[in-house]
């Protein structure tokens, strides 16, 4: 399930009765949520592809917000995925009800800027562990303990994209 926005090519197709279907990508940003740092991936919907776009630092969980919401807001970004961190057998971990309260303080910031952003929470299972197999494999790395965060947020998106309807959104969802 791929979301796209159809929209007509100019006034004058719709007034001689021809429409001129585009088909616009939609921007999602993923993020693989941490307390120290959280990887960032931009990926479009008509690709349904993710490039790693950076690693921000975390201060206890808290990012720079206006820097977060600025990336958002150049970007045009119209979905945020953030990760959740459960445990292998499905529960809730304490980093999980961190990631859910990150991602309602966020669902919460762009709704106050008014920006017309969705957000939503997907599975991050061994995305880390996937992520620093591949970097170690293609030479990405050099060091076990180096930096992977942006690659999991390029895995997380690519979950996104396999099934969208996995992913729950922050306003479907009841508050801890």
């Amino acid at each position: 399930m791929v979301d796209h926005t159809l929209t007509t090519e100019s006034e004058d197709a719709v007034d001689n009765g021809i429409a001129e279907l585009v088909v616009k990508p939609h921007l999602i940003l993923a993020l693989d949520y941490g307390v120290k740092k959280m990887g960032m991936a931009l990926g479009n919907t008509i690709t349904e592809t993710a490039r790693a776009f950076d690693i921000l630092a975390m201060d206890n969980g808290q990012p720079d917000w206006d820097n977060l919401l600025g990336i958002i807001k150049v970007w045009g970004v119209t979905k945020v995925v953030v990760g959740l961190p459960l445990n292998m057998d499905g529960s809730s971990s304490m980093l999980s009800k961190r990631a859910h309260k990150f991602a309602r303080r966020l669902a919460h910031r762009v709704m106050e800027q008014h920006l017309p952003v969705t957000v939503c929470l997907c599975d991050e299972r061994l995305t880390s562990v996937a992520a620093r197999e591949i970097a170690w494999e293609n030479g990405w790395i050099k060091h076990e303990r180096a930096p992977i965060d942006d690659i999991s947020a390029c895995i997380l998106m690519s979950t996104y994209f396999a099934d969208p309807t996995s992913s729950l959104a922050i306003d479907a969802i009841k508050a801890d």
